[in-house]
């Protein structure tokens, strides 16, 4: 089997992305370090995609005959893998390992022996059922960091409980907020955003956990929970219940603590976001609606506070006599925070998207021309680069496990016959 072949037009997008230093010959920024990914779904395994776009050699490994479940996750494709893992499994390679066998339990240690992190989101104690617990880790490689992203975490009387990210949405208090004030909790958007976030801080940790070790000689585990990703991440609910008992209601488009912030309908039916979080702002905004006495009776936010209803109507009514782009204009010119809500079609025209080249169309092999959202952040001198979407199920066993651990083609052959791969 040969290499998944990688896409030489996405192989670096940088170049016309604006990086300062393209042509720089630097490695990648993760160039060097070996993530052994093992997750399903969404989670985890995105922390290793963003590994990935740093350049980490990022393997994939999938049980034998069904792979990641993410495969069939979202929109098909012809080639019969969804969209959703073409794009949030790019940069990988991808081999297949039963590792509740004895020999792969064996072929994955000795993985373990040559690489840097393992990553995992099963539920609590399945890796030590399978003998391959961090002890087990550790014992082959004692720098190797083991990412376990969980439900509810590693400990606690819930660790044991499945979950997904909407149950993750309730339990963290996120759905509680989302929604009219009338009405009942909703979908805070995406309904996997405590899997991307989970990812994004499974990430972050796994870096510092990788310096750490770099430093000390020693690996460690980095217990991620999906509540806790979430939880972390709700500004002052904590500390405003602690000091005074508040318990933040839902609030719609508007937000407790500032007005005016919210979303507005313009003449035209579109809709705008606007943010006045200073007085000054709003003083501007004032004098852009021609009505700058409402700056002079409310200078204050507790002042706006008090009045909510009647600074909400006094800009419902400016707005719903000018366009979506009327009122942006207005406001840009202004220094006034103001703009669009777009959906997805609104995107694909957006000039600023165009700009940045934040939608990049690959041609994939397998499925043809797909279009993904770019790699992010931007690093001036080592870019992130979109080198592949992701790839069939075991694409790369043969060169894996051949290029790191020495094995023929007949020798993988005889564990493919006994279905280790």
């Amino acid at each position: 089997m040969t290499a998944w072949p990688r896409n030489e037009k996405a192989a670096a997008p940088g170049k016309d992305r604006g990086a300062a230093s393209l042509e720089s010959k630097r490695l990648p920024s993760l160039a060097g370090v070996r993530v052994l990914d093992i997750a399903t779904f969404i989670a985890a395994p995105f922390a290793g995609t963003v590994l990935a776009d740093f350049g980490a050699d990022v393997i994939k490994v999938e049980q034998p005959g069904a792979g990641d479940p993410l495969r069939k996750f979202g929109t098909p494709t012809d080639c019969g893998d969804s969209l959703t893992w073409l794009s949030e499994a790019r940069n990988k390679r991808f081999i297949t390992l039963d590792l509740r066998t004895p020999d792969g339990r064996s072929l994955f240690l000795k993985l373990v022996e040559k690489s840097d992190v393992v990553m995992e989101n099963f539920r609590p104690g399945t890796l030590e059922k399978w003998g391959l617990g961090y002890d087990e880790l550790r014992a082959a490689n004692p720098r190797i960091v083991l990412l376990r992203v969980s439900a509810y975490g590693q400990t606690g009387p819930y660790r044991g409980k499945p979950g997904f990210a909407r149950v993750a949405h309730g339990f963290s208090g996120l759905s509680h907020l989302a929604g009219m004030e009338d009405g009942p909790p909703v979908v805070p958007g995406s309904t996997s955003l405590a899997d991307y976030i989970s990812g994004l801080w499974g990430a972050t940790s796994v870096m510092a956990a990788l310096r750490a070790a770099e430093r000390d000689g020693v690996g460690q585990v980095v217990d991620i929970s999906l509540y806790e990703s979430v939880f972390r991440l709700l500004d002052e609910l904590v500390p405003v219940y602690a000091k005074h008992g508040e318990v933040r209601q839902r609030h719609g488009p508007s937000v407790p603590h500032i007005v005016p912030h919210g979303h507005w309908q313009a003449g035209d039916g579109k809709w705008v976001a606007l943010a006045c979080s200073s007085d000054k702002i709003f003083e501007r905004l004032a004098n852009v609606m021609e009505q700058p006495e409402l700056a002079e009776r409310f200078a204050t936010n507790q002042q706006r506070i008090a009045a909510r209803a009647e600074i909400e109507a006094a800009i419902a009514g400016w707005l719903g006599r000018l366009s979506m782009e009327e009122a942006v204009s207005r406001c840009d010119a202004a220094g006034v925070p103001c703009g669009p809500i777009l959906d997805i079609a609104d995107i694909f025209k957006d000039p600023q998207y165009a700009a940045r080249e934040d939608l990049q169309r690959v041609q994939d092999p397998r499925a043809g021309e797909i279009v993904v959202p770019a790699s992010v952040p931007r690093l001036s001198g080592t870019p992130v680069q979109l080198r592949h979407l992701g790839g069939p199920l075991g694409a790369q066993t043969e060169e894996v496990l051949g290029q790191l651990l020495g094995l023929d083609a007949p020798a993988i052959e005889r564990l493919r016959k006994m279905k280790v791969v």
